[in-house]
C-alpha cells in the first residue's frame, strides 16, 4: 500500500506529459515592416524566403510584411518593435546604426573606392557587426547590399563649390553626413526616406545620394537630371528581428529560419550588384547625364570626410578601433587586389 501514492504521482506526471505532447505547438507570427517598395527584388526574395520558412516549419513560423513605409519610417518601425507591435524590420544601414552605432562605419562617405573593396572588408568584418546587433537585442541573417550611392541632382555637380548651391538631402539622424556637409559650407536637409520624393517635387531638396537601383525603385530618377559619377558611399540593409520574438521559436525552427534567410540575403547581395550596373544603363537611357568630378575636387571631399571622422571618433560616435581594422583591411587589399581573397 505504501507504494500507492508514489504510483499515483507517477500516473499524474505521465498524463501531464501525454497531454503536453498532444497540445499543438503555438505558431510564431513575425510582423515585418520596411520602407522597401512592394514588387522590388528585396520584397520578392524576402517573401519567397518567408514562404519556404513557413512550409519547412509546418506553419510554426509565419511572416506578415508591411512594405513601402506603410508602418512609417525606420525610426517609427524601431519604436513599434520595442513596443511589441512589430517583431522586426528590413532596415537600412543608417537605421541599423540606431541599434548598433558602429554599423555606420560601413556607410562612411568616400571610405571605399570600389564594390570589390566593400565585399572584401565585409567578408572580414560582418561577424563583429552582426554580433553587435544581437547584443543590442536584434537577430539578423546577414547584410544585403543596396548598391553604390552617387550624388544625383537637378544641376551639374562637378566641384565642391557646386554643392554649396544645392539643397542636399541627408537621412534623419545621420550625424556623419551632416558633419561632413557642414564642414564644406553646405546646409543639408534632413528628411525621412519617405519624404524625399515630395522634397524633390517641391524643391525642398535638389540633390540626393542614392544608388541607381534605389533611384528607380523610389522614382527619384524622374526628378533629377545629373549623376556625379563618383562612388559616394555603399548602401546596405538587413532583416532585423527582435530577439525576444526570435527566442520564442524552437531551436530547430530557428535553424531553418537562419538557413533560409542567410541564403536569401547572400543571393540578394549578389543580384543587387548585377542589377546596380544594369540600372546605371537604364538611367542613361532615360536621358540622365553622368558627369565626372576632377580628382582634386574628389580629394577635397575625402579630406573633409577624414577631418569629420577624426572629430566624431574622438567624440565616441563610433568605435575608432573598428575603423582602424577596416582601414587595415583596405590597405591589404589595395597593396595587391588580385591576391586578396
Amino acid at each position: 500500500m505504501s507504494g500507492t501514492p508514489l504510483l499515483r504521482w507517477y500516473s499524474h506526471i505521465l498524463i501531464a506529459v501525454l497531454l503536453g505532447l498532444a497540445l499543438p505547438v503555438q505558431a510564431v507570427d513575425l510582423k515585418i515592416a520596411t520602407l522597401v517598395p512592394d514588387g522590388t527584388l528585396w520584397m520578392k526574395e524576402m517573401r519567397k524566403g518567408a514562404d519556404e520558412v513557413t512550409q519547412r516549419t509546418g506553419g510554426r513560423v509565419n511572416f506578415r510584411f508591411y512594405p513601402g513605409g506603410s508602418m512609417g519610417n525606420d525610426r517609427s518601425v524601431l519604436r513599434k518593435i520595442r513596443a511589441g507591435q512589430l517583431q522586426g524590420g528590413a532596415l537600412t544601414g543608417g537605421s541599423l546604426s540606431d541599434i548598433e552605432p558602429n554599423m555606420q562605419l560601413y556607410s562612411l562617405p568616400f571610405l571605399f573606392r570600389s564594390n570589390e573593396e566593400f565585399v572584401y572588408v565585409r567578408s572580414r568584418m560582418d561577424k563583429a557587426f552582426i554580433e553587435g546587433l544581437e547584443k543590442n537585442g536584434f537577430v539578423t541573417f546577414g547584410l544585403g547590399d543596396g548598391g553604390v550611392a552617387y550624388l544625383m541632382s537637378n544641376t551639374m555637380i562637378t566641384k565642391v563649390d557646386d554643392l554649396k548651391t544645392q539643397k542636399v538631402w541627408i537621412p534623419e539622424g545621420d550625424d556623419v553626413l551632416r558633419d561632413i556637409f557642414v564642414s564644406l559650407g553646405v546646409s543639408p536637409v534632413p528628411l525621412p526616406l519617405t519624404d524625399v520624393l515630395t522634397g524633390l517635387q517641391t524643391g525642398l531638396v535638389t540633390a540626393v545620394g542614392t544608388s541607381a537601383v534605389g533611384a528607380i525603385a523610389l522614382q527619384w530618377h524622374t526628378k533629377v537630371k545629373y549623376v556625379t559619377d563618383v562612388p559616394t558611399l555603399y548602401l546596405y540593409g538587413a532583416l532585423a528581428v527582435d530577439k525576444k520574438a526570435f527566442d520564442r521559436i524552437s531551436a530547430a525552427d530557428q535553424k531553418v529560419l537562419r538557413e533560409v534567410m542567410e541564403r536569401v540575403f547572400a543571393d540578394l547581395s549578389r543580384q543587387t550588384r548585377l542589377d546596380d550596373r544594369s540600372a546605371r544603363e537604364a538611367l542613361k537611357k532615360q536621358g540622365i547625364q553622368f558627369v565626372k568630378m576632377p580628382p582634386e575636387e574628389v580629394a577635397k571631399l575625402q579630406s573633409a570626410t577624414e577631418n569629420s571622422l577624426e572629430r566624431l571618433g574622438k567624440n565616441g560616435t563610433f568605435n575608432s578601433a573598428l575603423l582602424r581594422q577596416i582601414r587595415e583591411h583596405l590597405a591589404t587589399y589595395r597593396r595587391n587586389p588580385s591576391a586578396a581573397h
